[in-house]
């Protein structure tokens, strides 16, 4: 549980230390007013992540998937939630770049004895094997990232509303069961 920790400190680190106004990928040059929302895969990047949060409108954006990392985005509409979930092997990271959010965990899905109100520039740290919902109690869009370790979606996911990440999640449940 250290190692996945560690690496999502490191992680972020490199990411928030990131924001400047052009970076490299490979051939590529990415500058402040080129977004490209896309899963950059395992390519070294050093990306302006509050640019990218910020301009984020989809639901979910996988915007980096590593071997032992993953950077997701994410854009909870007004009265929305993440929804209810628990990752068993899979600590994570989220970091409030605008909004307000009420945060829910516990031990399990009928007990979430934690509740706390978040907002800008509040980070939110989830252990493996916690319950856990985040729930938009502001009058805007709740912007976020998330660093998962190991990572815990699809390469290249772009889920662009809540239904359509929870038909995403219960497929994946489904196959899980089947394996």
């Amino acid at each position: 549980m250290k190692h996945y920790l560690l690496h999502a400190a490191i992680g972020s680190s490199i990411l928030c230390a990131a924001c400047g106004s052009e970076q490299k990928s490979g051939d590529e040059t990415v500058t402040q007013t080129t977004l490209e929302f896309k899963d950059y895969g395992a390519d070294p990047i050093v990306l302006d992540i509050e640019a990218y949060t910020l301009g984020n409108d989809n639901f979910r954006t996988a915007l980096w998937t590593g071997d032992n990392l993953q950077l997701t985005l994410m854009s909870i509409p007004v009265g929305g939630e993440v929804g209810l979930e628990c990752h068993h092997d899979i600590d994570q990271f989220l970091r409030i770049e605008s909004g307000r959010a009420l945060v829910e965990m516990g031990d399990s899905r009928d007990r979430l004895d934690f509740s706390q109100e978040a907002g800008d520039d509040f980070v939110i740290l989830v252990p493996a094997g916690k319950w856990h919902n985040i729930v938009n109690k502001g009058e805007e869009p709740l912007k976020l990232y998330s660093i998962y370790a190991p990572a815990e979606h699809d390469h290249g996911t772009v889920h662009r509303t809540y239904e359509e990440a929870m038909a995403a999640e219960a497929e994946h449940h489904r196959h899980e069961q089947q394996d």
